[in-house]
């Protein structure tokens, strides 16, 4: 059951039973067109590929039809990177507005912090030094993705968490961690420099069931933190004053978001690599598609599976070369960048 409510913008009180919750209209709107695109390209990606399929097949493969080819490519073949693609855009898009939501500053992002490089650091000394499985590699990335963050932390402590201070000391971290893991694969043996040079490019090539299945099953949890997060976050945003006043310990509340965004994209780094530019963008689209003064977690999360999915399409099948995944995000972020600039200019004229 749902009514529409005027209370300065439309919003949408939907309900069962005793249940109710209220949801502005435009982004309810902005969601299903979201979520209507990602499944659309989905479709689309699973037909896609030597072996072409058109979409009444996809999904006839899904339903359990058509012939044995059919549901071995859709199912078995593509399925888990097309998954891969929407489930890690996803998981990169909400920490990053973590990340910008606690720190209110839209350029704040994992990528740009040095944490992705930090998670790529982890995951190449588990490699070199320990082991080469994906449950190794996994909490290697995690450890190193953060202790970066502590790192950083540690450093921008006087400036604060809302501080410039954090993103510049964030940018020089990063910098220097790429130094570090270029240096890193020139020492190491050369089948394991290639496997390591193509994992850090952010590629979803080769990605199956068993790794994907892992990070899901690590991520849930930190989900259901982030869930439980997101009304102490909207306190947040109107002022640590007001919400303290209202039960909230803002200082708390930036530690747990903070974790939860390197945990997340620390899971994503460990199955694709480094994808640059998605943690930094999706939030601030979902933010002006629904024109709210808030960051919506939800909408950041579609837009983040759209875009890395649309990257993977586009890298797969729309250029002369197959290219990793994460070399299209950065020129798509690229010009988002450009165009934002161009937009402030604009704005500040």
């Amino acid at each position: 059951m749902s009514a529409l409510v005027d209370v300065g913008y439309r919003r949408v009180v939907v309900g069962l039973g005793g249940f109710r919750i209220r949801l502005r209209a435009r982004s309810l709107v902005v969601g299903i067109a979201l979520a209507a695109a990602v499944i659309a390209l989905a479709v689309v990606s699973l037909g896609l590929g030597s072996y072409a399929l058109d979409p009444a097949q996809v999904i006839t493969a899904f339903a359990g039809g058509g012939t044995d080819l059919d549901r071995t490519v859709v199912l078995e073949w593509r399925l888990p990177r097309t998954l891969a693609a929407v489930t890690l855009g996803a998981l990169l898009a909400v920490s990053g507005a973590l990340f910008q939501t606690v720190t209110r500053n839209p350029l704040a992002s994992p990528d740009i912090l040095g944490l992705s490089n930090g998670a790529f650091a982890g995951m190449l000394l588990t490699l070199t030094l320990v082991s080469s499985s994906w449950p190794a590699l996994t909490v290697g990335a995690v450890v190193g993705g953060v202790s970066v963050a502590l790192v950083i932390g540690a450093l921008a402590r006087r400036g604060g968490v809302q501080g410039f201070r954090l993103i510049v000391i964030g940018i020089g971290i990063s910098a220097m961690l790429a130094s570090l893991n270029t240096w890193m694969l020139l020492q190491v043996e050369l089948e394991t420099a290639m496997f390591a040079s193509a994992w850090g490019a952010g590629s979803l090539n080769g990605v199956t069931a068993a790794p994907l299945g892992g990070a899901l099953a690590c991520a849930a949890p930190l989900l259901v933190g982030v869930a439980v997060l997101v009304p102490r976050l909207r306190q947040l945003d109107l002022g640590d004053d007001v919400a303290a006043a209202t039960g909230a310990r803002p200082a708390l509340v930036r530690g747990a978001a903070l974790l939860l965004g390197v945990g997340l994209v620390s899971i994503a780094t460990a199955v694709v690599g480094p994808i640059a530019f998605v943690a930094l963008a999706a939030p601030q689209i979902a933010r002006r598609l629904a024109r709210t003064p808030y960051l919506s977690l939800a909408l950041a999360a579609l837009v983040g599976a759209l875009l890395l999915l649309a990257s993977d399409v586009i890298a797969q099948h729309l250029l002369p070369v197959m290219l990793p995944a994460g070399v299209v995000t950065v020129t798509l972020g690229g010009i988002y960048l450009v165009v934002t600039i161009i937009q402030e200019i604009r704005r500040r004229a």
